[in-house]
C-alpha cells in the first residue's frame, strides 16, 4: 500500500453514493485477479486499454495494423459494457482482459498477469499507480487518440501538483487536435513528445450503403419501409424531460421515429416518453411485428444502432440537446444518412466542427429541430447535399488510425532483447 492507495479508499468511500448503486461485475478482476496470458515467446505484447464502449470501437482501426505487424495485442476495458464490447470485435484476435482498479497492489497483480512490452491508452486514462508501476517495470507507456475536453482540463489543472509527473512519464502522447495538445503540454507532457494525430473515429466511420442485418430489424419491429423514419441515435435526458420526449413532439405527422438510449437503465424511462412504441426487446426471438403497428419504436438493446441507422431517412445524434456533452456523429454519417446534432457538443468538438465547414451536418436546438426535420424530409435535394458533404468531410480527415499505429508500432520495438523487427 502506498500514499496514493491512502488517498483511493477514502474518496471511494465519499464517493459510494454516486458508484455504489450500479450493478458491477467481475470485482475479482478489478483488484487484478485475471487469467495470466500464454507465453508471449519472441514476439512483442503491447496492451490497448480503453475504458468503456465507445473507446473499444475507437481501436476497429488500430488492431488489425498492429497484429499484421506481429504484435501480440492485449485488449483491456474498465466497464462491463466496454468488456463486452471488447470481446465482440477482438476475442477471436487478441487477448481481452479487465483493467484493474488503480490500487498498488490490484496494478501489479494485473501487470504480472499481463507482461506487457509496451501499453497505450486511448484517449487518457492516465492513472498515477498504473502509470508509476509500468514506468518502474521499464514499459513504456503513451497516449493515442488523445482528448482532454475544456471541462476536464478544469478539473485536472486543480489536481496538476499531484498528476504532473504521470503526464510527464508519457513516451509520446498523440493527440486529436491543437487544442487537446496545449492542455496536454499544460499538464506536463513534454512538448516535443506531444504530436497531433487526429482522431481515428474518422477511420471508423465505414462508407457503407448496407449494413446486414439491417432488413431483419426492420421487419421484427414492423416498420414500414414506405414510410419515412427518423432514427434518435444516443439518446439521453434534457432539463425537465428527455431527447425522446423532445423528439416525438417534433416528429412530423405521418413520420415513423425510433429511439435508441445511449444507457440501458433509461430504456424504461423512455418508453414511456414513445406511447405505444415497439420495444426491440420485446420481438427478439419473436415473430416479425406487422408492418403498421406503431409509428414509434425503441432500441432498448446493445449492438443493433448501426443496422437503425441504416434504415433512416434522417438520423439525429442524442446526448446533445441538453446538459450533456454529445455522442459520435460519423457512424450515420459513412452510412449517408443527412444528420442533425444539437448544441451541446463538446466531447466532439472538432469533428462537428469539421463536419460543419464541410456542410456534412446541421444543427439545431429544442425549438428548432421540429421545422428542420421536416426541411429534410421534404427537400430531397438538401437531404442528398448534407449526407453527400458529410461523406466527403469523412474521406478528407482519414488517416489517423496507420499513423497512430506506426507510433505504438515504433515504441514496442525499441524494447531491448525481443523481436520481431518487421513490426515497424
Amino acid at each position: 500500500m502506498n500514499l496514493k492507495d491512502l488517498v483511493y479508499i477514502p474518496l471511494a468511500l465519499l464517493t459510494l453514493p454516486k458508484w455504489g448503486g450500479k450493478k458491477r461485475e467481475g470485482w475479482g478482476e478489478r483488484f487484478g485477479k485475471i487469467d495470466a496470458l500464454p507465453p508471449k515467446g519472441e514476439r512483442r505484447r503491447v496492451l490497448l486499454h480503453a475504458v468503456s464502449v465507445g473507446e473499444v470501437s475507437a481501436l476497429r482501426t488500430i488492431v488489425p495494423i498492429l497484429i499484421e505487424r506481429g504484435l501480440d495485442v492485449v485488449v483491456s476495458a474498465t466497464t462491463d459494457t466496454g468488456l463486452r464490447r471488447a470481446k465482440e470485435l477482438f476475442g477471436a484476435t487478441c487477448h481481452v482482459r479487465r483493467y484493474p482498479l488503480d490500487l498498488s497492489w490490484a496494478v501489479e497483480r494485473f501487470l504480472d498477469a499481463v507482461q506487457p512490452d509496451a501499453v497505450a491508452l486511448v484517449e487518457l486514462e492516465l492513472w498515477p499507480n498504473f502509470v508509476q508501476a509500468c514506468v518502474k517495470r521499464g514499459v513504456s507507456v503513451c497516449v493515442i487518440n488523445g482528448r482532454l475536453s475544456a471541462r476536464s482540463f478544469r478539473g485536472y489543472r486543480k489536481i496538476r501538483p499531484l498528476l504532473k509527473s504521470t503526464f510527464a512519464s508519457l513516451a509520446f502522447a498523440a493527440v486529436q487536435d491543437e487544442e487537446y495538445r496545449e492542455r496536454f503540454v499544460a499538464m506536463g507532457v513534454p512538448i516535443e513528445k506531444c504530436v497531433v494525430a487526429g482522431s481515428v473515429k474518422w477511420d471508423n466511420a465505414t462508407i457503407v450503403d448496407e449494413v446486414p442485418g439491417a432488413a431483419e430489424l426492420a421487419r421484427s419491429l414492423g416498420i414500414d419501409r414506405t414510410k419515412p423514419l427518423i432514427v434518435a441515435g444516443s439518446t439521453g435526458p434534457i432539463p425537465g424531460s428527455c431527447e425522446e420526449a423532445m423528439l416525438h413532439a417534433a416528429c412530423p405527422s405521418g413520420v415513423q421515429l425510433l429511439c435508441a438510449p445511449r444507457k440501458p437503465e433509461r430504456f424504461d424511462e423512455a418508453a414511456a416518453a414513445l406511447p405505444g412504441c415497439v420495444r426491440r426487446s420485446k420481438t427478439k426471438g419473436a415473430q416479425p411485428t406487422p408492418s403498421g403497428t406503431s409509428d414509434r419504436f425503441l432500441l432498448d438493446s446493445i449492438g443493433e444502432l448501426r443496422q437503425a441507422y441504416s434504415l433512416a431517412d434522417v438520423v439525429v445524434v442524442g446526448r446533445s440537446f441538453g446538459y450533456l456533452y454529445g455522442s459520435d456523429p460519423l457512424e450515420p454519417i459513412g452510412l449517408g444518412k443527412p444528420t442533425v446534432i444539437g448544441p451541446a457538443v463538446s466531447d466532439f468538438a472538432t469533428i462537428v466542427a469539421a463536419l460543419e465547414s464541410d456542410r456534412g451536418i446541421v444543427r439545431a436546438t429544442p425549438h428548432t429541430i421540429a421545422p428542420l426535420v421536416s426541411q429534410i424530409l421534404g427537400n430531397k435535394a438538401f437531404a442528398t447535399d448534407l449526407a453527400s458533404g458529410g461523406r466527403r468531410s469523412i474521406r478528407r480527415h482519414q488517416g489517423a488510425s496507420q499513423r497512430q499505429a506506426q507510433l505504438v508500432a515504433e515504441l514496442v520495438i525499441r524494447v531491448p532483447g525481443r523481436g520481431p523487427q518487421s513490426a515497424v
